[in-house]
């Protein structure tokens, strides 16, 4: 049976799910070219070109999904972050910028690496890999030129090294104690020491922390003493003296960039999921510039040595992810990459629109609402949960948002208490016990739109990727007449399996946002779906990769096992070659046309 209605052709569907992105922009030493990420020939891979424009250039082919490339400040590598399979075994590859002398400085196999960053003269690549503990992402240190591996740190779940004072010497160490809690530590690379930087009562998140150039203190965006996350200064010379250099009452800052000699920061602030772009005169600390941006989200800042240019990612809801350049000097912007978008006009694309809501506890919500051109509401519709669960909904390019609006079904994408973006507080909210009020939000949810008239009640469907998988599932057993369809990808059912089956670093860091299954396995029980199946009645379709270590294949097939023994439609897709996620384009296609199939067949 065809997942795609008689009378819809899967063509323009397909159309939509190829829109390309380009992403990870990483300069040359002097600036001259970019390296970045595109999936224009179908898989995630290097390319380059030269900051003054042109035409890009390929670095790579390989069989695996490039994630992140990194320039070797002394010009002559590339560090890459492969995922064969497309799963959470992502290993560490030096290139040339030709594509020759590939060299594998990671082990291979199950092992989990991450790419964090070089030391500043290109001698050594630093990255976080649990090949000598499955449960701890420790950090080590690749030299270049004797093919030498040593850990420089031992880190008790996960850890990142953000960033190498410029000496390399000392390093800044992001060690995570679970999600929601972290802390940054001044280590030495030359002896084993380190000192807590970030002494707080939890909880409290601190990331993005760089060096100074120019003085003795560190950088980083802090919501120690604030609920919403700040631009923050700290001195080593003092123990530890703290400055708050930048907070807002409506926005949380979500990522910075700092260029030579600590002349510029460029701020992005997070003003309820839209991205703000500042660009600060740090030595007075100043506003020099607010940034119009061409999108609504901005990724991936980087300045260029000179501090010249400014490289970031910039997406929308109507605009796929590209790469463009901001010129310091006179503010002007610029696009570089121009990922293909073949038979998809941009501007005849659905906007999203910030719509404000309460709960069942009168807690404020929101979310984004993706209409129709054609029509009127009530729409069929389809409401979208986000994964993390500390994610936010955003208004990002997504291509089954846009396919689902161009079939006539408008979808509304919320962030519900526990999402990310609105302070420390609300992103709280769910753990543990409380996840059963993040459970009523979906109701409210639901019932929001209904009584705005913006659907009605037998024409609703619900999906969501990974943890939104969770609320999908969660949604179609507590609140089984509100929903006519519902679509689960690669989400988790039981909470009890996923911490016997994912990756024991994600396991450990992960017991106080959901319980701890060593004492708190009742709760566990009360809040995983898979309970609850009998309650089901609504055909749902699933979705998943064969190569997903985060949240285990184990987790769709409790699903489809008990809806088929019930005779409950369900359909199953398990994609070979992915992991958490689906990035190559056949697939991507593949899971547009099933799902824009099952919910114009239900919903329509």
């Amino acid at each position: 049976m065809s997942l795609v209605r008689e009378s819809t052709s899967a063509e323009p569907i397909r159309l939509m799910a190829k829109v390309g992105s380009c992403w990870s922009p990483s300069f040359s030493p002097i600036g001259q070219n970019l390296a970045f990420i595109s999936d224009m020939t179908g898989r995630p891979q290097v390319w380059w070109l030269p900051s003054s424009g042109g035409y890009p250039r390929a670095v790579t082919a390989f069989a695996e999904q490039i994630s992140e490339v990194v320039w070797s400040p002394a010009g002559d590598w590339l560090a890459i972050q492969a995922a064969p399979g497309g799963g959470m075994n992502s290993q560490i590859d030096l290139v040339r910028l030709d594509g020759s002398g590939r060299r594998r400085i990671t082990p291979g196999g199950a092992s989990n690496n991450w790419l964090n960053c070089w030391t500043p003269d290109g001698g050594a690549v630093i990255f976080s890999s649990n090949m000598n503990d499955v449960s701890s992402m420790d950090s080590y240190l690749y030299c270049i030129e004797t093919g030498e591996t040593r850990r420089i740190a031992a880190n008790s779940g996960a850890g990142v090294v953000e960033h190498v004072a410029t000496d390399s010497r000392q390093l800044l160490l992001n060690r995570m104690v679970y999600r929601g809690d972290n802390n940054v530590y001044l280590a030495s690379l030359i002896e084993d020491d380190e000192h807590l930087l970030t002494e707080h009562e939890p909880p409290a998140s601190f990331s993005n922390a760089r060096f100074s150039h120019v003085d003795d203190c560190v950088y980083m965006i802090s919501n120690r003493d604030h609920d919403l996350a700040s631009f923050v200064r700290v001195s080593l010379t003092r123990s530890p003296l703290w400055e708050t250099l930048r907070s807002r009452a409506n926005a949380e800052l979500e990522q910075f960039a700092i260029s030579a000699e600590d002349r510029l920061a460029a701020l992005v602030w997070n003003s309820a999921g839209r991205h703000e772009l500042e660009l600060l005169e740090l030595e007075e600390n100043r506003t020099a510039a607010k940034i119009d941006l061409p999108g609504e989200i901005v990724e991936s800042l980087t300045f260029s040595d000179d501090g010249a240019r400014l490289a970031l990612t910039v997406s929308g809801a109507r605009l796929p992810r590209d790469i463009w350049l901001l010129e310091t000097a006179d503010r002007s912007m610029r696009q570089l990459t121009h990922s293909p978008h073949i038979g998809v006009d941009l501007t005849a694309l659905a906007g999203a629109t910030l719509l404000e809501y309460a709960a069942h506890d009168g807690l404020p919500l929101s979310g984004w609402l993706y209409t129709p051109r054609e029509g009127c509401a009530p729409f069929p519709t389809a409401l979208s949960f986000h994964g993390g669960p500390e994610g936010q909904e955003q208004p990002r390019f997504r291509y089954e948002y846009q396919a689902l609006v161009a079939q006539g079904i408008a979808v509304f994408a919320p962030n519900v208490r526990g999402s990310a973006g609105f302070g420390k507080r609300f992103v709280n909210l769910d753990n543990g016990a409380l996840r059963v009020n993040a459970i009523q939000d979906i109701a409210a949810t639901a019932q929001f739109l209904i009584d705005s008239g913006l659907a009605v009640s037998n024409r609703i469907g619900i999906m969501g990727g990974s943890y939104g998988g969770y609320m999908t599932m969660a949604g179609l057993t507590e609140f089984p007449d509100m929903f006519a369809a519902g679509v689960n990808i690669y989400g988790l059912v039981n909470f009890k399996t996923f911490f016997e089956q994912t990756e024991p670093w994600m396991a450990s860091i992960s017991k106080i946002e959901y319980g701890d299954p060593e004492t708190e396995g009742d709760l566990l029980d009360a809040l995983s779906p898979i309970h609850k199946m009998d309650r089901v009645t609504a055909p749902t379709l699933v979705l998943h990769g064969a190569n997903d270590t985060n949240v285990p294949v184990y987790e769709a097939e409790q699903v489809v096992q008990n809806l088929r023994e019930r005779n409950v439609p369900v359909e199953y897709i398990l994609f070979p070659d992915e992991g958490h996620g689906f990035r190559n384009e056949e697939n991507r296609i593949a899971a547009a046309i099933a799902i824009v199939g099952w919910f114009a067949k239900y919903l329509l």
